[in-house]
């Protein structure tokens, strides 16, 4: 492991260690090993974070630590070396690291430096005075000790911070290419779910894909970022967010994509994103767009397929309704209605009543009677977004009614 570069100092700075005695190494000796023992006994019951650490590797690397970061301070006195050798500077940067790879805050390992250093300095001290030196050498010994332990902080800081960052760069690309999996589509169910987990993003029961333009700026980006997945385009950047519940949706993703030209698709399962970008990149090209704030594609839908090719909607409606054709006008148009609120409300019987002003047991008749007649369609993502689409071009009169 790559050792951290020792910090530059001016040509004129002493250690605090080069006015101590060169001999008082060796006559502190006798008291280190009591020392160690206090300190791999006592830091596990100062810092709540290790309690429950004391044994295993926790233990191993803390007597590793005590051993070499002693050993280390008491080859100082009387010299003008720098604090760390690049051996014990590798190992503390060790330490550190592993923090943050045992999910500890980087103010554990610092409780921990602190607290030893006031055993170390309380123990060495009355040494001190039990063999008679004077006070300045106690003076001396504790500055010594809180500089060698600001070096040790400082090191172990230093590589906590590069363990993070590293960790962040290669999440960001995992989650870059869930993304681009989720997007791209066809992919089963099973390794979508361990890509997800590689990436530490747990997949939510509703999605959106939001396409912004390249420029977007960077606060926009990092809000989206934190808040769920980013892949960049050529010509645009696209963000995978969590649609989960109705309540307040719309303006949670508002106050995440703030005051730019960008477009939410619909929100859509997993298995539909491909559908949901689609969707919005047809209509991010449109006039819809060009507004300079966020609209939301659902709104539109009727728009999006007219973009194409208006008889596109018109066939597609007639392929997928074709369930109800055999229905009087008043029967289709009252199962269309109740179809429709059925998958804006991804199935609640709730507010699919409330909508339509009904009793929830009309709407379970209603319901049974279209799974009479759509059977398993109602099952499959893919059929369900087509009946939406058809469905919304019907009230919105895209499409005339039969």
């Amino acid at each position: 492991m790559a050792s951290t570069p020792a910090p530059t100092r001016g040509t004129d700075w002493h250690p605090p260690w080069l006015s101590l005695p060169s001999d008082l190494p060796g006559r502190l000796a006798p008291a280190i090993p009591a020392i160690m023992q206090r300190i791999i006994e006592t830091v596990p019951e100062q810092i709540p974070a290790y309690v429950s650490a004391r044994d295993g590797r926790y233990g191993e690397n803390l007597t590793r630590g005590v051993t070499a970061a002693l050993e280390q301070l008491m080859s100082l006195p009387g010299t003008a070396r720098p604090a760390l050798s690049p051996e014990t500077r590798a190992l503390m940067a060790y330490l550190g690291a592993g923090e943050f790879r045992e999910g500890r805050t980087m103010d554990a390992l610092l409780g921990a430096y602190r607290a030893s250093a006031r055993i170390v300095f309380r123990d060495l001290s009355a040494e001190c005075a039990r063999l008679g030196m004077g006070m300045s050498v106690v003076i001396d010994l504790g500055e010594s000790i809180w500089a060698y332990i600001d070096e040790l902080s400082s090191v172990s800081a230093q590589a906590y911070a590069g363990a993070q960052s590293a960790r962040a760069g290669v999440l960001e690309r995992r989650r870059t290419d869930l993304a681009s999996a989720l997007v791209r589509g066809g992919m089963e169910e099973e390794k979508i779910q361990r890509l997800a987990g590689i990436a530490d993003w747990r997949l939510p029961g509703r999605l959106v894909v939001v396409v912004l333009p390249a420029d977007a700026e960077a606060d926009t980006r990092d809000r989206l970022v934190h808040a769920g997945l980013v892949m960049e385009g050529d010509d645009e950047l696209v963000s995978i967010l969590d649609a989960s519940g109705d309540r307040g949706r719309r303006a949670r993703l508002l106050g995440l994509i703030g005051d730019v030209p960008a477009v939410v698709g619909p929100a859509v399962d997993w298995r539909l994103v491909p559908h949901s970008y689609r969707v919005a990149h047809t209509l991010a090209g449109q006039e819809a767009a060009a507004v300079g704030t966020p609209v939301f594609a659902e709104d539109h839908l009727a728009r999006v397929a007219l973009g194409a090719e208006p008889r596109v909607v018109e066939e597609l409606a007639a392929r997928v309704l074709a369930p109800l054709a055999a229905l009087s006008g008043a029967k289709r148009a009252v199962l269309e209605e109740t179809l429709l609120s059925w998958l804006l409300h991804w199935g609640q019987r709730a507010p699919i009543a409330a909508e339509l002003s009904v009793h929830p047991q009309t709407v379970g008749y209603r319901m049974g009677r279209l799974r009479e007649l759509f059977g398993n369609a109602l099952e499959d993502p893919d059929a369900r977004f087509d009946l939406e689409i058809a469905l919304r071009a019907r009230r919105e009169g895209v499409v005339p009614a039969e």
